[in-house]
């Protein structure tokens, strides 16, 4: 069975950075395109990132953000920099996966927090 599962988010100062990690494993082959999702206390969750054959970013990460993928590990990663505290927010990936029974699947992972405070 496809899982996902995000790691890397913590409590960050304004102005530094954090790398989070998003793992699709269980049968998969690759991971052919990826997003990243955020949703912050009150608010609906909102698109961050893309990436398939190119990358797209939501406007308001845009510059600060990068999305990237290594196959080798199924592993998508997503670079924040120049944090701002309105980035503090619950990080969802969405992965689209081949399995090695070659069948596509999509599947959420259940969130990594990012706190953004001095």
């Amino acid at each position: 069975q496809v899982q996902v599962v995000e790691s890397g988010g913590g409590l960050v100062q304004p102005g530094g950075s954090l790398r989070l990690s998003c793992v699709a494993f269980g049968g998969v082959y690759t991971i052919y395109a990826a997003a990243w999702y955020r949703q912050a206390p009150g608010k609906q969750r909102e698109f961050v990132a893309q990436i398939c054959d190119n990358t797209v970013y939501a406007a308001a990460v845009k510059g600060r953000f990068t999305i990237s993928k290594e196959n080798a590990k199924n592993t998508v990663y997503l670079q924040i920099d120049k944090l701002q505290p309105e980035d503090t927010a619950v990080y969802y990936c969405n992965a689209f996966v081949t399995t090695t029974e070659f069948k596509d699947r999509m599947e959420w992972g259940q969130g990594t927090q990012v706190n953004v405070s001095s």
